[in-house]
């Protein structure tokens, strides 16, 4: 039977994440890492029209720089030059500029399979090994660690065990760590949309009585459509055909980016606001999804889940004790803390103030949104909360 310090089960972008912060310092300690993932990563970027993607902030940039990555994500990164934040058919709207907040984007927008692509290629397999395709059925828990039982029959044993599996953890469940589980009663429809006019950059989060929608730019002049409806609707649209979905699609958003020309593959996906009841055990730590899942139209989930899995590897490697030692862990829950309660706070409450349609709702976010513009002090917290930079420093 095998034995490693780290064992994270699930290579996504997470865990993989996770495992490139914790690799320079993991092979001086001599330290062995194990990435355990049931979907085996492909050998090469394949770019597709209808590639899910992501919006990393300003401050997962700075992540990915002292991580040595950027440069390599970049090469498929489209910059978010200026956010338009509206409400349909009235006067409350903002905007938020990269100019103005002195930042070169305020973020970017990636496919999931590049970054993938990117983070992969960058583990060192001396320090990293994959067991892919490979799927953990069963954790036992010893006095030093856990105990892993693969779907091959194997066996692992580790220091620490890392559960970054996704909001359906199925590992977490059977551990018997609580949820605390928030439907929002909406689905997100996603798809790719390619519009007649040029983004240049811009995305767009638009705010209509059925609910929110976001256009976020991707390269090839194509925008990543996140947009919230209730769930009877959301599936009555995925099922229309091309040309009636664009046209609904045109009257929630209007012409800012002229004609909409071209619809994707389109997915639906229920919301809910997932937290782990728990996220720290001895020798055990829930990461990503699994620790929280949040509602996407303010982009902060993969964020506040790779400044926890940068948190996590500076911890440990920050402590003279090995992987998986309880005090440890606690430092690395208090560090995050306050950053998990601003980000989960801030995504819910702009979830449920433009979410819903009531009458004094919508005036009081109409007198929000012209407030950001007159009052610079709340659009700087508001914008400083959406790169990813709440309770960081520039």
């Amino acid at each position: 039977m095998s034995r490693v310090q780290l064992a994270i089960v699930g290579g996504g972008l997470v865990g993989a994440s996770l495992a490139l912060a914790l690799q320079a310092g993991a092979k001086a300690r001599g330290w062995k890492i194990v990435l355990i993932e049931p979907f085996a990563p492909g050998d090469a970027y394949q770019p597709s029209y209808d590639a899910r993607s992501s919006a990393l902030s300003y401050g997962s940039r700075q992540i990915f720089e002292r991580l040595g990555l950027w440069p390599a994500l970049a090469e498929r990164a489209e910059a978010i030059s200026q956010i338009q934040v509206s409400d349909q058919g009235r006067f409350g709207a903002t905007r938020l500029s990269a100019a103005d907040e002195g930042v070169p984007a305020l973020g970017y927008v990636l496919e999931n399979a590049w970054m993938g692509h990117c983070l992969w290629r960058a583990l060192d397999p001396q320090v990293v090994e994959w067991r892919c395709p490979a799927e953990v059925v069963g954790m036992e828990a010893l006095g030093d660690g856990y105990r892993l039982q693969l779907n091959d029959g194997a066996s692992l044993d580790c220091d620490l065990a890392v559960l970054a599996d996704g909001g359906r953890s199925g590992l977490r469940e059977q551990l018997g760590i609580a949820v605390r589980h928030t439907p929002y009663e909406q689905c997100a429809l996603i798809a790719n949309i390619t519009p007649a006019e040029a983004h240049a950059g811009q995305a767009f989060e638009r705010f209509t009585e059925q609910g929110p929608l976001a256009l976020l730019p991707l390269p090839d002049n194509r925008c990543a459509l996140v947009w919230t409806r209730p769930p009877v609707d959301a599936e009555r649209l995925q099922q229309l055909p091309e040309r009636e979905f664009l046209g609904e699609l045109q009257q929630a958003f209007g012409y800012r980016l002229g004609a909409l020309r071209k619809v994707g593959a389109r997915h639906v996906y229920p919301l809910a606001l997932v937290e782990a009841a728990e996220q720290v055990r001895p020798h055990l730590v829930i990461l990503g999804n699994a620790a929280h899942s949040l509602h996407p139209v303010a982009g902060q989930g993969f964020n506040l889940s790779l400044r926890d899995a940068q948190a996590l590897a500076e911890t440990l490697l920050e402590s003279p004790a090995e992987p998986g030692d309880f005090a440890s862990l606690q430092r690395y829950l208090q560090r995050q803390q306050q950053d998990q309660a601003l980000t989960v706070g801030f995504s819910d409450r702009v979830t449920r103030l433009f979410g819903r349609g009531e009458s004094l709702l919508v005036a009081g976010r109409t007198l929000g949104l012209l407030g950001l513009d007159l009052l610079p002090p709340a659009k700087r917290w508001f914008a400083r909360q959406a790169m990813g930079l709440g309770t960081r420093s520039l």
